[in-house]
């Protein structure tokens, strides 16, 4: 059995540069409270899309929009005493 094997160059050469940047990764980590509670609300309306809503179906969603709009005040908040810092002291 003979192997296949590429005969010419990479159309996309591999470098060092892909791989996310420190502050890329500190900025992920940062947003990750909104990105959790944003899949949360996804999460409740994919679960209401096949079946009518309760009362109880009412109370997740609102609580599932109550933290997604938290976390983004918070890191909102965040991210203006950060570029700040005389104001927040």
């Amino acid at each position: 059995m003979e192997s296949i094997v590429a005969l010419q160059k990479r159309v996309t050469p591999w470098s060092d540069g892909l791989e996310p940047s420190d502050a890329e990764l500190n900025a992920i980590e940062a947003e990750m409270p909104v990105i959790s509670a944003e899949v949360e609300l996804l999460d409740v309306r994919i679960a209401l899309l096949d079946r009518p809503v309760s009362e109880l179906d009412e109370r997740r969603i609102r609580r599932a929009r109550r933290r997604l709009l938290a976390a983004r005040r918070d890191l909102a908040a965040k991210v203006t005493t950060s570029s700040h810092p005389e104001v927040g002291a």
